[in-house]
């Protein structure tokens, strides 16, 4: 499958995701100043989230305990209304990041906010992982016949089930990708069940990544050791900000690193196929032994083990031969410790 013309999957150029999220704390002009930092630091998409705060929690729900653990002791709602972006605002965002060649992703929670996204003609549709089990948001998503990228923190195998079943009811099924996820934040990397990336990609059938929320800046090249096509990663341009993700989140130095290693983890990985590399051509010749001479050998003599031994360089009759050259006679006359060659034997 594609994203705006990007093959996804794995064996495929590692699909990067920077997520904004709310690390703009609110401010249009920071969210393209992020904008400008994920195209540097080269990611292939920069996502941010649409929500409205009032319809999306009760007023007395509590924040989550990592959100209180950042010095957020109001209601969830009153937090997430400071990091509400006006509507208006996404064209912008989005404008600017065509101007920067780096693809427009945001996560919509609710169906006014998928609206709201569609909009702006995103590439791709991206669900929280708190969203799996909203099936009503899921079959919106699945009904624009866009990718849909579900992300699965927190979810049981039942319940990661059930959702992909709902997508693919209304057809969504070659459109999905699922992240391996896990809902901690920052995520230990004990805690991380790589292998947990290949089991989605076994059980479902479709492309797989992972919603990385450590704050390593190796973990994503790990992920893609481990399978993944697609990764999402946290950013943020302060770390010691007001917010409740961005101690989670890598600064843009760091998120530039993140990708580097991402890109060469792939270029390690290579093909796959077995066989001699163009680059090992010369330790090939030099380290390899050949068939030699074990001392002076005169013309005619009928070759025998005790005429021959085995020595560096490789650039003669291959070891492999030494059957073939035994009882054959010398064509010439051979000196010793000489490497031999097909045109000395006859």
């Amino acid at each position: 499958m594609t994203i705006a013309g990007h093959l996804i999957g794995d064996g495929r150029r590692t699909f990067v995701i920077a997520e904004a999220g709310v690390n703009h704390n609110g401010c249009v002009e920071t969210a393209l100043r992020m904008v400008d930092e994920a195209a540097s630091a080269g990611a292939d998409a920069v996502k941010f989230q649409m929500f409205r705060a009032a319809e999306l929690v009760t007023g007395a729900a509590p924040p989550a305990a990592y959100q209180r653990g950042f010095g957020h002791a109001e209601s969830q709602r009153a937090m997430l209304a400071k990091l509400e972006l006006p509507a208006s605002s996404f064209q912008t965002i989005r404008k600017h990041c065509d101007e920067r060649g780096i693809l427009f992703l945001a996560t919509p929670f609710g169906r006014t906010e998928l609206d709201m996204l569609l909009a702006v003609d995103p590439p791709a549709i991206k669900i929280a992982s708190t969203d799996l089990v909203d099936h009503q948001l899921l079959r919106a998503a699945a009904a624009t016949g866009l990718p849909v990228i579900l992300s699965t923190g927190a979810a049981t195998e039942a319940e990661i089930r059930q959702a992909v079943e709902w997508l693919r009811e209304l057809g969504a099924g070659p459109r999905l990708i699922l992240l391996h996820c896990v809902s901690c934040y920052p995520t230990p990397i004990e805690a991380l069940n790589l292998r947990a990336v290949r089991t989605l990609g076994r059980l479902f059938g479709v492309p797989v990544g992972l919603s990385d929320h450590t704050t390593s800046v190796q973990v994503g090249a790990w992920a893609v050791a481990a399978g993944a096509g697609v990764l999402e990663k946290h950013f943020t341009l302060d770390r010691a900000a007001c917010g409740p993700d961005h101690a989670m989140s890598l600064e843009p130095m760091a998120l530039a690193e993140y990708v580097r290693n991402v890109r060469a983890l792939e270029a390690a990985l290579g093909s796959g196929r077995l066989g001699a590399a163009e680059i090992e051509a010369d330790v090939r010749e030099a380290a390899r032994k050949s068939i030699v001479s074990a001392a002076t050998i005169p013309a005619g003599t009928v070759l025998s083990a005790e005429e021959l031994t085995l020595r560096r360089p490789g650039s003669g009759i291959a070891p492999g031969d030494w059957d073939r050259v035994i009882g054959r006679r010398a064509a010439v006359d051979i000196p010793g410790d000489t490497t031999l060659t097909w045109d000395m034997l006859k």
